[in-house]
C-alpha cells in the first residue's frame, strides 16, 4: 500500500512473458483484486476480458508475436476507481491509428479496442517514454444507484 494525496492506495504489479499461454496469469491476478475493489462479478469479467484483449494486442502488434519479451501489469485500487497500466517495450502504438473497426464489418478479431472503450471510462496510450507504450485503463466505481463512487 502507498499513500497518494492522503488516501491509501493498493498497487499490485506483475510482469509476464509476452506469450499467450501466460495471459491466464494476468486474468488470475486481476480477478481477486478487482472483486476486492468492489466491482460486481459481471463487471469484473468485462474488465478482465478487456485487459486480456489489450495484452493480446501487445503480443500481436508491439512485439509482433515475439514470446521472449515482457508485459508489465500494474493495478492501482483507489477510493473511486481502479487504474490498470500495461507497459511494453516493443513497437510503439500510434494512437491516431488505433480505432475500433465498424461493428457492421462482421469478421473475426479486431474488436478489442472497441471493447476496451466500452468497458473503461478512460483508455489512454502514452508513447512518450524511451521505448514502448503504456496503456492506462481506468474504471470508476459506481454506487448501486448508478452514480459514481464518492471520493
Amino acid at each position: 500500500m502507498t499513500e497518494d494525496k492522503g488516501q491509501t492506495r493498493e498497487v499490485v504489479t506483475l510482469t509476464v512473458p509476452s506469450h499467450p499461454k501466460f495471459l491466464y496469469v494476468v486474468r488470475s491476478a486481476l480477478y481477486p483484486v478487482v472483486i476486492d475493489a468492489g466491482f460486481s462479478k459481471k463487471e469484473t469479467r468485462k474488465i478482465i476480458l478487456a485487459v486480456d484483449e489489450a495484452c493480446s494486442n501487445i503480443i500481436k502488434y508491439a512485439y509482433e508475436g515475439d514470446p521472449l519479451q515482457t508485459i508489465k501489469l500494474s493495478i492501482a485500487v483507489e477510493a473511486a476507481e481502479v487504474r490498470i497500466e500495461l507497459s511494453d517495450r516493443g513497437k510503439r502504438a500510434d494512437p491516431s491509428k488505433i480505432a475500433p473497426r465498424d461493428l457492421s464489418d462482421i469478421r473475426p478479431g479486431g474488436l478489442g479496442t472497441h471493447f476496451m472503450q466500452a468497458v473503461f471510462d478512460t483508455v489512454r496510450y502514452d508513447t512518450s517514454g524511451a521505448q514502448g507504450t503504456v496503456l492506462t485503463l481506468v474504471k470508476k466505481k459506481r454506487s448501486p444507484f448508478g452514480e459514481e463512487a464518492k471520493k
